[in-house]
């Protein structure tokens, strides 16, 4: 239960590292659609000013503005409507090593990472351990019943022949026992 405490508490400052990066995304993309707005907003007022010049000097009759305040409108609503469409970029990274919160980087490397691949050796160790065992034991088996056989064959000659063939079968025996132990 306390790997899987330490889990969730990994888990958590993660994810608390995920939500502070989106929120500072958030706030810059807020503050240049907020500067956008205001530049926008100074355009309309320039505008404003210059309609009611244009007015003023109408009624002077000197200068017509009017074509120019057409395609300043013009380019006014296409700001306007990009503004509207715009859409801030996501950014979506898988980085190796991360550029803030390295320590928990290495937190979840060497505590996640490094046990999953003690277990994983431990496991792959485990199995050729067991395969070698398995194959040992059919081997001794296989010996045991070459062995049993030879051994009841033994015992079927000797009770079953005359003294001459247990006298052979007795030296044929002990000089095997010499010959095994030097």
């Amino acid at each position: 239960m306390d790997t899987k405490g330490k889990n969730e508490a990994v888990n958590n400052e993660v994810a608390q590292v995920v939500l502070e990066d989106l929120t500072k995304e958030q706030k810059i993309n807020t503050q240049a659609i907020h500067d956008l707005v205001t530049a926008v907003n100074g355009l309309g007022n320039k505008m404003e000013e210059l309609k009611s010049g244009e007015k003023t000097k109408k009624a002077d009759g000197e200068t017509d503005y009017r074509p120019a305040l057409d395609r300043i409108n013009n380019k006014v609503t296409d700001i306007k409507i990009k503004i509207d469409e715009w859409q801030a970029p996501k950014k979506f990274q898988i980085l190796l090593f991360p550029e803030q919160d390295r320590k928990l980087f290495y937190k979840i490397v060497f505590g996640r990472w490094l046990l999953y691949l003690v277990i994983m050796l431990f496991l792959n160790d485990l199995c050729k351990w067991g395969m070698h065992y398995s194959d040992t034991q059919k081997e001794i088996k296989l010996e045991q019943l070459e062995n049993d056989h030879i051994r009841k064959s033994w015992d079927y000659l000797y009770n079953n022949n005359g003294r001459a063939v247990k006298k052979l079968m007795n030296e044929a025996y002990d000089t095997s026992e010499r010959r095994a132990g030097k």
